[in-house]
């Protein structure tokens, strides 16, 4: 009998196992997806992974901030899920860019009682130029190291608002953060004076370094103002190819979540070389070439000088 019963437990665990194994999986899945009910921090819920990282740089370890959208999505046509509202229901801060850069954005803050808060309040606005959103404000304002200085002011404000008892923490986190954003403004200028001004011309995809290009003295030209790959028109590619040509552009751009296609016929046009990928709109895996906010603007500003100079890899 004894053999017996031993046999058909062990038949049972056996059949049973891959189940056990299935569920341990998920539960596992689930909880790196989802932070533990147990942990009591304030939610900081923030639109996009950019804004998230340098986020959780200033609130240290006393906030959780999480992110609507998952690491290498486009942010400007993103569609939320249900999930999506249910996680802002329950957060206690939420943080947007603002500058028309989440068009969808608005149904969450809609029936929402949680505090919400712009990061780009406060920043000058450059408008866009190009016809198809000329005269509204480009939203990449975080593409300049010295605006998110700015956003590091205005979420330690929100922060010490929300959680008056670290205040003084957030404060802090926000000074040291701010002296590594000026540390990459001030390295990009250094490399940009050893190129001669008139090759100092920032020529990519999207129209996402306005910014940037204005705090260093760099002239712009883009394909497209926003993302929409259909817009690089035979007409727009013509035209920065000419402008390559009369400016004498030593190297051209694109962006990490668009085809780079429209640039490759630049390049086959004009003595341009490629200079790369750049990164705007999203941070990439934790070994990834930007796991952070400073990874993604060192890699592009360095990218962007090294090009100019003649030194692609």
């Amino acid at each position: 009998m004894t053999t017996g019963r031993h046999r058909i437990i062990r038949t049972l665990a056996l059949l049973l196992m891959p189940m056990l194994v299935a569920v341990g999986c998920a539960r596992n899945s689930l909880t790196a997806d989802q932070p533990s009910a147990d942990d009591p921090r304030p939610v900081v819920l923030t639109t996009f992974t950019v804004l998230q990282d340098i986020a959780q740089n200033v609130a240290g370890e006393h906030l959780r901030v999480e992110s609507i959208t998952r690491l290498g999505a486009e942010i400007h046509g993103y569609e939320p899920t249900p999930d999506d509202l249910r996680r802002a229901s329950q957060a206690d801060l939420i943080l947007d860019n603002g500058l028309n850069l989440e068009a969808w954005f608005q149904q969450f803050v809609a029936d929402n009682d949680a505090p919400h808060v712009t990061v780009s309040q406060g920043i000058p606005p450059i408008d866009i130029a190009q016809e198809e959103g000329a005269g509204k404000p480009n939203p990449h304002a975080w593409m300049s190291p010295l605006n998110v200085k700015t956003y590091v002011d205005t979420m330690a404000q929100a922060f010490s608002e929300l959680d008056p008892e670290h205040a003084q923490n957030y404060r802090e986190n926000a000074k040291t953060y701010q002296a590594k954003l000026q540390k990459v403004h001030e390295q990009l200028e250094t490399e940009l004076e050893e190129i001669p001004e008139h090759q100092r011309v920032l020529v990519t995809c999207e129209g996402a370094f306005s910014y940037l290009a204005r705090d260093t003295g760099m002239a712009e030209k883009y394909l497209w103002a926003v993302n929409a790959e259909s817009q690089a028109t035979p007409r727009k590619v013509a035209a920065a190819i000419d402008y390559v040509r009369a400016n004498d552009v030593p190297a051209v751009f694109c962006e990490s979540t668009v085809s780079d296609a429209a640039m490759q016929r630049v390049v086959e046009s004009t003595e341009a070389v490629y200079g790369g990928t750049l990164y705007v709109d999203s941070l990439s895996e934790p070994g990834g070439p930007v796991p952070s906010y400073l990874d993604l603007i060192t890699h592009d500003t360095q990218a962007i000088a090294r090009a100019l100079k003649g030194r692609t890899p």
